[in-house]
């Protein structure tokens, strides 16, 4: 790829800004591999093989890493990195590192020593919980040995000390089986392309984990050292390593193949659906970040069943994201498909006119707790309608649709429903978060913005605007819609405020209304169909633009709010206070861009506004979006290093951009 991320030795080479930047790779079904450039776990999340044992949730963390080492002319030579609680960084493989690049969608590292250079390669079987490592001879003057010590864990990715010991390790049919994590664990198979294993079973504990140090968390963790592999090698020779959760794993034979001419499909596929017009380099990047996202949730009603994990590491797959960064993710993409399965997916679980706004990790049992997930879900519908023309699926989700707008109307869960006296959507309850600003500090809700969030009715008017559009196309009769549109559009203008110049961001709440500087107003600018007349929709712009607006997204507050916080960091109570309350997401870029372009008009400057991403692409995790940055400047990268929704809007409205600028 022309856009590949490569860092030499000045990054690579230093433990401090290797591990600074980590890379993901997944397999479509839940279950991903990473690490840091330094070849050092930093997080509890970290790890070679995690595995959706449940597509695409309970993920299991199980085999960890292969250390590494070469031996070569008397000498002995280490490529892993580890940290330890004691403070010693031992062994220190980034000296070794003479480049890192993310070839595609492939981390692949250099090392250099003498006259040897020695390629190591990790990716995933894309439908499988399996993880292919290679080590290839690109020089060597004579023979050299590889040894790779595997260190593996049985535990539920998230880091809660609980470690799989004692581990039963055998070898069975060429492979070595490890089984720990209590009666009916799922096995981890280690199998090589060649040489011998050696047996270990025992401990390595005490791997320090600084990121979770950052924040808060158990910043520690003890592992399993279940065997060593080693083989000779020459010049040109290759030797790749197996970690799989699977029975029947894919053969050795051409996995890398596989999995590049994956990559090759998925650009290829992206070239074709996009606009006509110039594209930043960094795209491709971004084209291969949105396949990590796209994951299999079969049903027994539905064994094509697909969905979308919100973010890497921790996050499963949510209502509100899916909905959010499926035009991105999924049509501007090409993987259409993908798009209409996804709606099915999510049509299956509507309960109570509510789309759930999360698959919980350890349960079966969807959550309904969400206000706007099921209002983004007509916007998805209207996105996927715009670009396939596809009548037979909206016919078959029609139904579901009218239920939809039917609870609404007659109210739902926590008060949900709609005002007859000005025909806006109201809800909320003491205790309960209902819109995307959803923190929680223990029974506190941060944001409990009880009443008529302007986001909400933004979507609730474009809600009823698309069912007026579908009806037309199925030939369902549109008075109804009409009507509610309207009443939703004349209800809108109590939003205004006169005094700010800009929307109130709650109305009708228990307080009264809300008079906060928020990003959530641009919705009312940025939807297909605005209830603001011109002029306000440039003084919400204007005032978004100028107090909100930052390199890499938009704050969650003012500044000059009191409640603002500039950092987000500390403990879990620390980092949820200032989630909603001036941390920048990046999401936000996408419904500022398209106000943008509505007000303005001008796709050079919109461009401007998104090529800072660009630059990100090298700077967090490798090739994706980061979920949030800090609300004061440099912006720093925090939460998940790679978010659904940064990925999709930023590919969504990159696409408009171009194909105005390429108009104009």
């Amino acid at each position: 790829m022309d856009s590949a991320i490569r860092f030499g030795r000045a990054i690579a080479g230093k433990v401090t800004e290797a591990e600074s930047r980590e890379w993901l790779v997944t397999n479509g079904i839940g279950g991903y591999a990473s690490g840091t450039v330094a070849g050092s776990i930093t997080r509890g999340y970290h790890g070679l093989l995690v595995a959706a044992l449940r597509p695409p949730i309970d993920r299991r963390l199980m085999c960890v890493k292969l250390d590494d080492t070469v031996d070569h002319g008397g000498r002995s030579y280490e490529l892993a990195t580890n940290r330890w609680a004691s403070g010693a960084v031992a062994p220190e493989g980034t000296v070794a590192i003479e480049s890192f690049t993310l070839d595609g969608s492939v981390p692949t590292w250099r090392f250099t020593f003498g006259d040897v250079v020695v390629d190591k390669r990790i990716w995933m079987e894309h439908g499988e919980n399996t993880t292919w490592v290679s080590w290839t001879v690109v020089s060597s003057s004579e023979p050299l040995q590889v040894t790779a010590r595997s260190i593996v864990d049985n535990r539920v990715f998230h880091n809660t000390g609980s470690t799989a010991w004692p581990a039963s390790v055998t070898e069975i049919d060429g492979a070595v089986e490890v089984v720990s994590g209590g009666e009916g664990a799922q096995p981890l198979r280690l199998r090589a392309s060649g040489g011998d294993a050696i047996i270990k079973a025992d401990r390595y504990d005490g791997f320090l984990l600084p990121a979770e140090t950052t924040r808060g968390l158990r910043d520690s963790d003890d592992h399993v050292h279940a065997a060593d592999f080693t083989v000779t090698l020459a010049q040109g020779d290759c030797w790749t390593v197996m970690a799989t959760a699977e029975d029947s794993p894919a053969s050795f034979t051409a996995a890398l193949d596989r999995r590049r001419s994956r990559d090759e499909q998925l650009i290829e596929r992206w070239k074709q659906a996009r606009t006509p017009g110039t594209w930043p380099t960094w795209a491709e990047s971004m084209v291969l970040a949105a396949d990590q996202f796209i994951v299999e949730r079969r049903s027994d009603g539905n064994p094509d069943g697909r969905s979308v994990i919100a973010g890497y590491h921790w996050f499963e797959d949510w209502g509100r994201d899916t909905m959010i960064s499926l035009p991105g993710l999924t049509l501007s993409t090409g993987q259409r498909d993908a798009a209409a399965e996804i709606l099915r997916t999510f049509a299956e679980h509507v309960d109570q006119g509510m789309l759930p706004n999360r698959f919980p990790d350890g349960s079966s049992t969807p959550q309904y707790n969400t206000i706007d997930a099921t209002l983004w879900y007509f916007q998805a519908i209207g996105a996927y309608h715009g670009a396939t023309g596809d009548n037979e699926l909206v016919e078959a989700l029609w139904p579901t649709l009218v239920s939809i707008i039917d609870h609404h109307i007659d109210g739902t869960r926590f008060g949900i429903g709609v005002d007859q006296s000005d025909g806006l959507l109201r809800g909320g309850e003491p205790g309960v978060q209902l819109t995307w600003m959803d923190a929680k500090v223990g029974d506190r809700v941060i944001t409990p913005r009880i009443g008529k969030p302007v986001e909400v009715n933004a979507l609730w008017f474009n809600a009823l605007v698309t069912m007026e559009t579908l009806a037309e196309e199925i030939g369902e009769s549109t008075d109804r819609y009409t009507a509610l549109a309207q009443a939703a559009k004349d209800g809108f203008q109590r939003f205004w405020n006169d005094d700010a110049g800009y929307c109130y961001d709650v109305l009708d709440g228990p307080s009264g209304h809300e008079a906060t500087l928020r990003p959530n107003q641009l919705l009312a600018v940025s939807l297909p169909a605005s209830p603001l007349d011109e002029d306000h929709q440039r003084q919400v712009l204007q005032a978004c633009g100028d107090a909100l607006l930052t390199s890499h997204g938009l704050r969650s507050l003012s500044p000059d709010d009191p409640a603002f916080v500039g950092h987000y960091g500390g403990d879990q109570s620390s980092r949820d206070g200032a989630y909603h309350q001036g941390t920048v997401w990046a999401w936000l870029l996408g419904p500022y861009v398209d106000a943008h372009l509505r007000v303005v008009g001008d796709p050079e400057a919109a461009l401007r506004l998104l090529e800072p991403l660009g630059d990100h692409l090298s700077a967090a995790g490798l090739g994706t979006v980061s979920e949030i940055f800090d609300g004061d400047a440099p912006f720093a990268p925090k939460g998940c290093i790679a978010q659904a929704w940064s990925v999709g809007e930023v590919l969504r409205v990159l696409d408009r951009v171009v194909g105005m600028r390429e108009q104009q």
